[in-house]
């Protein structure tokens, strides 16, 4: 009978767990702050999207969405001779290192999309596809501060690009990884809370070199709103 019920309970609480690590659709209609943004495509939409699920819930993102994306990219990597480089194994140190990252993680702030600046990342995704370009900085030496200053000036601001994905999940967790950047610039930038960063502008366009490329920029409230 004791053996049972233990039993039982066990399997109650690996019920709980279980409902514990999936999204519900008020989670979902929270941090869906793009939904009306008429002017982005659905994948720019899911950008804003995931972002917030991973400043809603850093830990559950990472147990739900984020080992999605590992999972289907390992899948796909699998194919090519050099796998064992290119797959992302449970002890990569980023990988490891955005677990801590992310269980500190909660009831952040949501990202709001802005239609002027997503023209700024509009135009800067444009011209780094024409002009075959990997960088921060436009084709005629513009910084992205001041690309970002023709609408926001005197705010803080800070640009992601990301190169080689069209989802809007691939592209968050891909910057969220940030493997290889030792500075986890990109990271950092999405989990932001010092420089309390609230809209976002966004684009992906194809790329010569690698496909595709997807940049997103970030302003903070003014300071006198903080």
């Amino acid at each position: 009978m004791i053996r049972y019920f233990l039993f039982t309970l066990l399997i109650l609480s690996l019920a709980v767990i279980a409902q514990a690590q999936k999204w519900t659709d008020a989670e979902y209609q929270r941090a869906n702050t793009a939904a009306n943004a008429s002017y982005l495509s659905n994948e720019e939409k899911n950008m804003v999207l995931y972002m917030n699920l991973a400043r809603m819930d850093g830990e559950k993102f990472y147990h739900t969405l984020l080992e999605e994306y590992i999972n289907d990219y390992n899948a796909k990597v699998r194919k090519y001779r050099n796998y064992n480089d290119l797959k992302i194994a449970k002890n990569n140190p980023y990988y490891l290192s955005l677990l801590i990252h992310l269980r500190k993680i909660k009831d952040l702030p949501m990202f709001y999309p802005d239609d002027k600046l997503s023209i700024v990342s509009r135009n800067h995704a444009l011209d780094l596809s024409k002009n075959n370009l990997d960088t921060h900085e436009s084709s005629n030496g513009d910084k992205f501060s001041k690309r970002i200053a023709t609408y926001y000036p005197n705010r803080t601001m800070s640009e992601n690009i990301d190169f080689g994905n069209d989802k809007g999940l691939d592209i968050v967790c891909h910057l969220l990884l940030d493997c290889g950047v030792q500075s986890l610039g990109h990271r950092l930038t999405i989990l932001d809370q010092r420089n309390r960063f609230n809209i976002v502008g966004l684009s992906i366009q194809p790329h010569p070199s690698y496909i595709w490329c997807a940049v997103i920029d970030f302003v903070a409230l003014p300071k006198s709103d903080r």
